[in-house]
């Protein structure tokens, strides 16, 4: 092959690649508009409209409507949608059949199972009812006697979907990245920014002794500058069960996803203007005995003193 062959060559390969990367890809967000229905009987599963919510008799007060925001590549969607969706544009619509195996699983006839009807609520306690046992969701089929015969399977195992999408947006703005993320994990609203802070941190000092093992390790403190994310804390945010029992992980999911190193969720008592802030994600110190230092230096007042006169009325 010549010389001008070969770069031709490379210059397809360079192209293709190119056109691989093309579009949006793994970790970009995006408004995403959508309805899902079964492909048997055209049921709706799930819309982001308004107007067809109303249409199939869905109560539109319990819930909002819109587009949603979600990130490619985090399982926020089905697979099969996420991939169709990979490579395109915003603008661009799609409609994507999903088995039924990997929408929400094959029918199993070892699901459907008897069990005593006290394990059921007595409100419950009549076919089509749902419920949970154990754990586990379900609806009665029927009662007869003592036994009941439950469903376990999810309402729609054994159904093909077809979900109609239409990518109506790409999210580039990190505050408006930040809301439509915790949007979508917390279903609300905070009052939300971002930060670059520069913070004391300890750090370990290398050895350049490579003998002197048994030495203790040094840390010198340095100046860091940190990207935080500082989140309002409503009673709303903490009472959301979601947060309550997993705002370390869901935090852990905030940092990665918008790259910040730390995130801190302040909260206001009283009225005083005085933040209570927890650090969440992350490492880094937060603004807590400096302040308080420079607090009482302000009111002139004189810490050792205080101590001095505790210790003498413990006397």
């Amino acid at each position: 092959m010549s010389n001008e062959s070969e770069a031709d060559a490379d210059d397809v390969e360079e192209g293709a690649d190119e056109a691989t990367e093309a579009g949006l890809q793994d970790g970009d967000v995006i408004k995403l508009a959508y309805t899902a229905r079964t492909v048997e009987d055209g049921s709706l599963v799930d819309t982001t409209d308004e107007e067809v919510a109303e249409d199939e008799g869905v109560d539109t007060e319990q819930q909002e409507f819109g587009p949603r925001t979600i990130v490619l590549g985090e399982g926020h969607i089905f697979p099969d949608v996420e991939e169709d969706i990979t490579g395109k544009e915003v603008g661009d619509e799609g409609t994507v059949r999903i088995a039924a195996a990997d929408a929400f699983g094959e029918y199993d006839e070892e699901q459907v199972r008897t069990i005593s009807k006290d394990k059921i609520p007595e409100d419950d306690r009549y076919p089509g009812a749902h419920v949970q046992i154990e754990n586990e969701q379900g609806h009665v089929e029927t009662i007869i006697g003592g036994r009941a015969r439950v469903d376990f399977n999810h309402p729609l195992a054994g159904e093909d979907v077809e979900y109609e999408y239409e990518i109506v947006a790409e999210v580039t703005d990190r505050e408006e990245k930040a809301q439509g993320i915790i949007q979508m994990m917390l279903d609300m609203e905070l009052d939300l920014w971002f930060e670059t802070e520069t913070v004391e941190e300890e750090q370990l000092v290398e050895s350049d002794d490579e003998d002197d093992e048994e030495s203790e390790p040094e840390y010198e403190t340095v100046e860091v500058e940190k990207d935080t994310l500082y989140i309002e804390a409503t009673p709303q945010l903490t009472m959301n069960q979601q947060w309550m029992m997993g705002k370390q992980q869901i935090a852990q999911q905030l940092t990665q996803l918008l790259g910040v190193d730390r995130i801190i969720v302040q909260e206001e008592i009283g009225g005083g203007g005085m933040g209570m802030p927890g650090m969440m994600g992350g490492m880094g110190g937060g603004p807590g005995g400096a302040d308080l230092e420079e607090a009482l230096e302000d009111a002139d007042v004189d810490a050792e003193e205080i101590v001095d006169e505790i210790d003498g009325a413990e006397e």
